[in-house]
Protein backbone atom coordinates (compact mmCIF):
# COMPACT_ATOMS: atom_id res chain seq x y z
CA UNK A 1 0.00 0.00 0.00
CA UNK A 2 1.77 3.41 -0.50
CA UNK A 3 2.51 6.15 1.85
CA UNK A 4 0.70 8.74 2.11
CA UNK A 5 3.00 12.46 1.02
CA UNK A 6 2.07 14.97 2.79
CA UNK A 7 3.54 18.15 0.97
CA UNK A 8 4.68 20.99 3.48
CA UNK A 9 4.91 24.30 1.37
CA UNK A 10 6.30 27.64 3.05
CA UNK A 11 8.92 30.20 2.92
CA UNK A 12 12.84 30.10 2.57
CA UNK A 13 13.06 33.16 4.60
CA UNK A 14 10.32 33.27 7.55
CA UNK A 15 11.14 34.08 11.58
CA UNK A 16 11.59 31.40 14.27
CA UNK A 17 7.88 30.82 15.19
CA UNK A 18 7.17 29.67 11.99
CA UNK A 19 10.19 27.58 12.14
CA UNK A 20 9.24 26.09 15.33
CA UNK A 21 5.92 25.57 13.91
CA UNK A 22 7.47 23.72 10.78
CA UNK A 23 9.72 21.71 12.94
CA UNK A 24 6.69 20.64 14.70
CA UNK A 25 4.83 19.53 11.82
CA UNK A 26 7.31 17.78 10.94
CA UNK A 27 7.70 15.80 13.51
CA UNK A 28 4.15 15.09 14.07
CA UNK A 29 3.68 14.29 10.20
CA UNK A 30 6.25 11.17 10.79
CA UNK A 31 4.61 10.11 13.63
CA UNK A 32 1.69 9.24 11.54
CA UNK A 33 3.85 7.10 9.31
CA UNK A 34 3.73 9.50 6.74
CA UNK A 35 5.66 11.18 4.43
CA UNK A 36 7.07 14.62 4.33
CA UNK A 37 7.92 16.35 0.95
CA UNK A 38 8.74 19.49 0.47
CA UNK A 39 10.85 22.49 -1.68
CA UNK A 40 14.04 20.37 -0.54
CA UNK A 41 16.21 23.40 0.35
CA UNK A 42 18.43 24.19 3.58
CA UNK A 43 16.43 27.26 5.15
CA UNK A 44 13.62 28.33 6.54
CA UNK A 45 10.36 26.40 6.23
CA UNK A 46 11.98 23.41 4.12
CA UNK A 47 14.75 23.29 6.23
CA UNK A 48 13.21 23.11 9.80
CA UNK A 49 10.14 20.63 8.51
CA UNK A 50 12.49 18.04 7.19
CA UNK A 51 14.82 18.41 10.24
CA UNK A 52 11.49 17.88 12.28
CA UNK A 53 10.23 14.83 9.88
CA UNK A 54 14.09 13.52 10.17
CA UNK A 55 14.54 13.60 14.14
CA UNK A 56 10.85 11.41 14.03
CA UNK A 57 11.98 8.86 11.87
CA UNK A 58 10.18 9.94 9.17
CA UNK A 59 10.80 9.98 5.66
CA UNK A 60 11.69 13.03 3.54
CA UNK A 61 11.43 14.11 -0.01
CA UNK A 62 12.88 17.25 -1.14
CA UNK A 63 12.32 18.83 -4.97
CA UNK A 64 14.83 20.99 -5.56
CA UNK A 65 14.73 23.58 -8.42
CA UNK A 66 18.29 23.57 -9.72
CA UNK A 67 20.07 20.70 -11.78
CA UNK A 68 22.33 19.47 -8.35
CA UNK A 69 21.66 19.46 -4.89
CA UNK A 70 23.34 22.34 -4.31
CA UNK A 71 21.91 24.36 -1.05
CA UNK A 72 19.30 20.86 -0.64
CA UNK A 73 18.52 20.32 2.95
CA UNK A 74 21.16 17.40 4.49
CA UNK A 75 17.50 16.49 6.59
CA UNK A 76 16.04 14.42 2.89
CA UNK A 77 15.84 11.33 2.23
CA UNK A 78 15.84 11.56 -1.39
CA UNK A 79 16.75 14.79 -3.41
CA UNK A 80 14.87 15.45 -6.33
CA UNK A 81 16.56 17.20 -8.70
CA UNK A 82 14.59 18.81 -11.46
CA UNK A 83 16.33 21.60 -12.83
CA UNK A 84 12.77 23.20 -13.49
CA UNK A 85 13.40 26.39 -11.22
CA UNK A 86 9.34 27.63 -9.62
CA UNK A 87 8.09 25.45 -12.36
CA UNK A 88 9.04 22.36 -9.59
CA UNK A 89 6.05 24.06 -7.58
CA UNK A 90 3.57 21.76 -9.67
CA UNK A 91 5.40 18.46 -8.80
CA UNK A 92 5.55 19.91 -5.12
CA UNK A 93 1.80 19.64 -4.77
CA UNK A 94 0.88 17.21 -7.59
CA UNK A 95 3.29 14.82 -6.23
CA UNK A 96 1.13 15.51 -2.56
CA UNK A 97 -1.79 14.23 -0.95
CA UNK A 98 -2.30 17.02 1.21
CA UNK A 99 -0.76 20.05 1.41
CA UNK A 100 -0.05 22.27 4.69
CA UNK A 101 0.95 25.68 3.83
CA UNK A 102 3.01 27.66 5.96
CA UNK A 103 3.80 31.32 6.15
CA UNK A 104 5.52 32.22 2.71
CA UNK A 105 5.28 34.66 -0.16
CA UNK A 106 4.48 34.46 -3.96
CA UNK A 107 6.35 30.98 -4.32
CA UNK A 108 4.22 29.60 -1.59
CA UNK A 109 1.06 31.53 -3.07
CA UNK A 110 1.91 29.89 -6.30
CA UNK A 111 1.93 26.40 -4.76
CA UNK A 112 -1.41 27.11 -2.88
CA UNK A 113 -3.25 27.93 -6.04
CA UNK A 114 -1.70 24.94 -8.24
CA UNK A 115 -2.42 22.51 -5.43
CA UNK A 116 -6.25 23.99 -5.91
CA UNK A 117 -6.65 24.43 -9.71
CA UNK A 118 -5.73 20.21 -9.19
CA UNK A 119 -8.26 19.80 -6.99
CA UNK A 120 -5.50 18.94 -3.91
CA UNK A 121 -6.81 19.89 -0.55
CA UNK A 122 -5.18 22.71 1.60
CA UNK A 123 -4.60 23.54 4.78
CA UNK A 124 -3.49 26.41 5.89
CA UNK A 125 -1.28 27.28 8.87
CA UNK A 126 0.14 30.67 9.45
CA UNK A 127 -0.60 31.60 5.82
CA UNK A 128 -3.62 34.26 4.81
CA UNK A 129 -4.39 33.36 1.37
CA UNK A 130 -6.87 36.42 0.97
CA UNK A 131 -10.09 36.96 -0.57
CA UNK A 132 -9.30 35.64 -4.00
CA UNK A 133 -9.32 32.07 -2.57
CA UNK A 134 -12.64 32.70 -0.86
CA UNK A 135 -14.50 30.36 -3.03
CA UNK A 136 -12.17 27.35 -2.16
CA UNK A 137 -12.58 27.51 1.57
CA UNK A 138 -16.71 27.86 1.19
CA UNK A 139 -16.31 24.55 -1.21
CA UNK A 140 -14.19 22.91 1.98
CA UNK A 141 -10.96 22.31 -0.12
CA UNK A 142 -9.36 24.79 1.64
CA UNK A 143 -9.22 25.15 5.01
CA UNK A 144 -7.18 26.82 7.84
CA UNK A 145 -5.27 25.13 10.99
CA UNK A 146 -4.40 27.03 14.25
CA UNK A 147 -1.49 24.60 15.37
CA UNK A 148 0.45 21.92 13.86
CA UNK A 149 -1.31 19.41 15.62
CA UNK A 150 -4.39 20.83 14.13
CA UNK A 151 -2.94 20.74 10.84
CA UNK A 152 -1.89 17.38 10.98
CA UNK A 153 -5.23 16.23 12.19
CA UNK A 154 -7.40 18.50 9.04
CA UNK A 155 -4.89 16.00 6.71
CA UNK A 156 -5.33 12.93 8.41
CA UNK A 157 -9.41 13.50 7.81
CA UNK A 158 -8.93 14.35 4.32
CA UNK A 159 -6.76 11.28 3.06
CA UNK A 160 -8.73 9.16 5.72
CA UNK A 161 -11.81 10.20 5.70
CA UNK A 162 -14.22 8.65 7.76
Amino acid sequence: MRRTVVGVMGGGNVNRPTELAAYRLGELIAQRGWILLNGGRDCGVMAASAKGATEAGGTVIGILPGTDTHGASGDLDVAIVTGLGDARNLVNVLSSDVVIACSGGAGTLSEIALALKNGKHVILMGFDAGVALEPYRIGGMLTSASSPEDAVNRAARVVSPE
